[in-house]
C-alpha cells in the first residue's frame, strides 16, 4: 500500500475529471455487474506511464463526440480489494496496471493492458479509445 498523501493527487487527476473512485468490491460490483450502457474503467497506478500516458490519454479520449456513459476508476496498490474485484471482470487478461477497459452492458469489449500504454503517447491512447467509443458507445 502506498501512503495516501502520495496517491491522493494521482487519484484526483481522474476524480476531478468526473471519474468515480471505486473503493470497495461492492462499489465495483455495482458499477460493472450487468450495468446498462458503457462504462470506462481506469486501473490507476503510481507508475510513470500512468501519469504520462494512461490518465492523460483517458481524459483526452473523453473529448470525443461519442463517449462512455459511466467513468470509474480503481487504484492498484491503494484500493487492493476493489482492484482485485475489478480484475475479475477483466479476465482472461492478467493483472495489469495501469490499464483501461471499456464495458458495454456489463461485458468487457475493449481493453488496453500496460503493454499497450507504456511507451505510447497519451494522444495515441486517446485515439485508440475514441475508436472503441465509435464502435460501442
Amino acid at each position: 500500500m502506498y501512503p495516501i498523501a502520495l496517491v491522493t493527487p494521482m487519484a484526483q487527476d481522474l476524480t476531478d475529471y468526473g471519474f468515480e473512485q471505486l473503493s470497495s468490491p461492492a462499489d465495483v460490483e455495482k458499477n460493472l455487474e450487468s450495468r446498462q450502457g458503457t462504462t470506462l474503467l481506469v486501473v490507476n497506478s503510481v507508475c510513470g506511464c500512468a501519469a504520462a500516458n494512461a490518465r492523460p490519454g483517458a481524459k483526452m479520449s473523453l473529448q470525443a463526440e461519442k463517449r462512455p456513459d459511466n467513468l470509474v476508476t480503481v487504484f492498484a496498490g491503494v484500493d487492493a480489494d476493489a482492484t482485485a474485484k475489478a480484475r475479475e471482470y477483466l479476465a482472461p487478461y492478467p493483472p495489469s496496471s495501469p490499464s483501461i477497459a471499456l464495458f458495454k452492458d456489463g461485458k468487457l469489449v475493449h481493453f488496453l493492458e500496460r503493454r499497450h500504454i507504456e511507451g505510447r503517447s497519451a494522444q495515441v491512447i486517446a485515439e485508440n479509445l475514441k475508436m472503441a467509443y465509435e464502435t460501442y458507445c
